[in-house]
């Protein structure tokens, strides 16, 4: 039955994943993945590979570039033990896929690899992963923006996330924040963004570190009052963050995000029930006015209570 259904939300969402992958980022990463696989099988080109086979066949790969591709699944399916989203686990084998290649292609030609690896260079500097752009809500602040909005209003609980563009965590982590965005906004509770990798006074004020070996990013942080409650991961005294899953679980059982939608609808309750007495108190005062000064009531084109 966990077959089926997960086939019929595979045939549902084909369309969506069709237009996802059919992007330039995607398409080299597919071919730059399976390079060395096919170079092996090509006919007219594989028969002039060297090889270690005993057989001397040189379209068939050897038992080293066995092992090395039965190791390249095992770290994949380590690292995507951790993974999140599909973005994560499409990085994950992209990664580990071409340092696969470029020892593959090393082992086997000193100028094949010279040419895998001057590709991935190519790559690297200018195909990059598509950004998301899905539904949100979610405000974007600048270094000089953040402050203000964050002390506007005490009674707003903001959950912030200190990202960079070129983090590949960060974009993996864009759309599970987006849909935790559409999910608990609220007036009362509010989602915010700010990209730390361009504004560096925001990551020197809010501690947040950009360096690759700290792995702060992304970091989430929520903020009451104004001032920092928690934030996720936890940093440690060598300004290292603590491993930890940006799973949509873990986050809302981490931030009480239900217990905070709860206590942010009541608070726009009692603005609401706060706004409607003052709105029927002034037509009462307008009315005392009117009793007092009767002659202002020929002036109004509507009829007052008293005239009724």
């Amino acid at each position: 039955m966990g077959v089926i259904t997960g086939l019929f939300t595979l045939l549902y969402h084909l369309p969506q994943i069709y237009k996802w992958l059919l992007q330039p980022y995607y398409i080299s990463s597919v071919f730059m993945t399976v390079a060395f696989l096919l170079v092996r099988k090509i006919p007219g080109l594989c028969e002039h590979l060297a090889t270690q086979r005993e057989d001397g066949n040189s379209c068939d790969y050897d038992w080293r570039e066995l092992e090395i591709l039965m190791f390249l699944c095992a770290i994949v399916m380590m690292k995507n033990r951790r993974a999140i989203t599909m973005e994560q686990h499409l990085g994950n084998l992209f990664l580990f896929s071409k340092v696969a290649n470029v020892i593959l292609f090393f082992r086997l030609d000193i100028r094949l690899g010279i040419l895998y690896l001057a590709l991935c260079v190519a790559f690297v500097m200018t195909c990059k992963p598509p950004l998301y752009m899905g539904p949100e809500y979610i405000k974007y602040f600048s270094d000089k923006t953040i402050d203000e909005e964050l002390q506007r209003d005490s009674r707003v609980t903001w959950i912030v996330e200190f990202y960079a563009n070129w983090s590949s965590d960060c974009q993996s982590f864009a759309p599970v924040f987006a849909d935790l965005s559409l999910k608990y906004n609220c007036p009362g509770l509010r989602f915010g963004k700010v990209d730390i990798g361009r504004y560096g006074e925001v990551s020197e004020s809010y501690r947040v570190s950009t360096s690759p070996l700290a792995k702060q990013l992304p970091s989430l942080v929520l903020f009451q009052e104004g001032r920092e409650v928690m934030r996720r991961p936890v940093v440690d005294s060598k300004a290292k963050a603590v491993t930890w899953s940006f799973s949509e679980e873990n986050i809302i059982r981490e931030f009480n995000l239900n217990e905070l939608f709860q206590k942010s609808k009541k608070l726009n309750k009692s603005r609401g029930l706060k706004e409607e007495e003052q709105n029927a108190v002034q037509p009462e005062e307008v009315d005392d006015d009117d009793e007092l000064h009767p002659e202002t009531d020929s002036l109004e084109p509507t009829e007052s209570k008293k005239d009724q």
